[in-house]
């Protein structure tokens, strides 16, 4: 099969689909890899070094969805990218679609097939190729809220984990998935005082074990979510519904509860957020205030860690890739399950069903 490349053009995003290391695997098991030029060089990674692996470069994101076979990018294509994808094309990404019909829309249109990252799952039901991103947001979570907090832009001027005689930040993480436990593990681990709301009694108890008091942990609803905001110098949004919208968990008037410009950072902006106030942003502007409340909502946070992202990414999403190229999507997802609910769209239909109810299609 012929896999192609892109440069990603989203604001601020400098990972890249296929590493070179990863490129390499696709040529030694046969296939054909073309890569815009300068699609890797976000990741300190130049054309020659996809040359010498054997990949072909080529002069144009044109060119690239023009002649492949099958598409791998790292983020959703944007409304000049999905129009140049065809029919009987495999699109390998993060889509993202529960809160973007104009993007479910014009793939359907396109007729292309498009497996989404965050919807293929592992036998315990995890999401592994979502994973990783995850890992990398909850982490970078609490750095943009340790600088959010800063007086200097605009926060209350709070060191995360204050200095002896002072009380370090009031961390509240709600979700105690990977995001969750990634931004609480960081939280902690510069000081802060960090509490965890799931709705999960399991899922609590392993944090308990997990955490060994580190981090205190709560039963989430809405009442519970409510007093712990009151407290908190800073609030991390990590709940996720695979495929389908994110709750909103933390509505407009509950902002007139917390205190003056702390700070909100919506880890599930990608699936339309869990703040009833948030809007997507970018790294070049990541934050605006809501009743005097910093929200940081950038929605490609990894893409700030190119180096790492890719690599982490690559590694959990290449065995699935290569079996989209070695048997074509019918036959994967027949032989593989869980690659099937990655299928988002075929033949001109939305085909997983929590995407599906999300949109109203």
């Amino acid at each position: 099969m012929l896999v192609g490349v892109p440069k990603e053009i989203k604001n601020h995003e400098y990972r890249v689909g296929l590493t070179p290391e990863a490129a390499r695997e696709y040529v030694a098991q046969g296939h054909s890899v073309i890569v815009e030029s300068g699609a890797g060089l976000g990741i300190s990674k130049t054309d020659a070094d996809y040359e010498a692996i054997g990949a072909t470069i080529v002069g144009t994101a044109e060119e690239v969805f023009a002649r492949a076979e099958m598409v791998v990018k790292v983020k959703e294509p944007q409304p000049n990218e999905w129009v140049q994808l065809r029919e009987g094309q495999i699109l390998f990404t993060y889509l993202h679609l529960a809160p973007d019909p104009a993007q479910a829309k014009g793939l359907m249109e396109s007729g292309v097939s498009a497996v989404a990252y965050e919807t293929v799952t592992a036998p315990d039901g995890s999401l592994p190729l979502l994973a990783p991103m995850s890992e990398v947001a909850g982490r970078l979570s609490i750095e943009a809220s340790a600088h959010s907090s800063h007086k200097t832009k605009g926060g209350r001027g709070i060191l995360m984990g204050g200095v002896p005689g002072v009380l370090p930040a009031k961390v509240v993480v709600i979700g105690g998935g990977v995001v969750g436990t990634q931004a609480a593990r960081m939280a902690a681990g510069l000081g802060a005082n960090v509490e965890i709301l799931d709705r999960s009694l399991p899922r609590i108890r392993e944090l308990d074990d997990m955490f060994q008091g580190r981090v205190t942990t709560r039963y989430s609803n809405a009442g519970t979510i409510e007093n712990a905001i009151t407290e908190a110098d800073v609030v991390i949004g990590a709940v996720l519904v695979a495929g389908a919208s994110a709750p909103r968990l933390v509505t407009r008037d509950m902002l007139g509860l917390m205190k003056h410009r702390a700070v909100l950072v919506d880890v599930a902006i990608d699936q339309g957020g869990c703040f009833e106030t948030s809007k997507p942003t970018t790294h070049e502007e990541p934050t605006y205030l809501v009743d005097d409340i910093i929200h940081y909502c950038v929605a490609n946070m990894p893409g700030a860690v190119p180096h790492t992202s890719s690599y982490a990414l690559n590694n959990a999403t290449l065995p699935f890739g290569l079996a989209l190229a070695r048997k074509g999507v019918v036959a994967a997802c027949e032989a593989d399950p869980h690659l099937a609910l990655g299928l988002n769209v075929h033949e001109g239909k939305i085909v997983n069903s929590a995407v599906s109810e999300s949109l109203g299609f």
